[in-house]
């Protein structure tokens, strides 16, 4: 079996949608309709108001840690950094980690992604 979908609970969909539709379609996702975006091989995006007094996303607390995804090249980590900082989002200083380069941004809720480029031979997870 593969992962079809991921759901994720925004405090507040007109805050987050715009971080995330300047991001999704630098990751090769298209937006079927609103709020939910797919890569066209059966894996969606679905983005969902979170219910009110919830806490907010904590960095080690249990719970989903962050998003990876596969850069083809460190050039496409360089151009999601560009263009995510152009639309007006805070984005931090990309990484050299083990021989991967890598960019962890976060959205208006504190989720965090990771756009990595990992050259053949080091290992995505250790």
């Amino acid at each position: 079996m593969k992962i079809d979908h991921v759901t994720v609970l925004v405090r507040s969909l007109s805050a987050s949608m715009p971080y995330y539709d300047a991001l999704l379609p630098l990751l090769g996702f298209s937006k079927p309709k609103d709020h939910v975006w797919t890569d066209g091989e059966g894996f969606f995006f679905q983005f969902m108001q979170a219910k009110g007094n919830t806490s907010d996303y904590e960095r080690y607390g249990p719970g989903m840690n962050h998003l990876g995804f596969a850069a083809p090249d460190v050039a496409t980590v360089e151009m999601v950094r560009e263009q995510m900082a152009e639309a007006g989002f805070e984005v931090p200083e990309i990484q050299h980690l083990r021989g991967a380069t890598a960019l962890f941004m976060k959205d208006p809720d504190g989720i965090r992604f990771e756009i990595t480029h990992t050259p053949p031979g080091i290992p995505v997870v250790d």
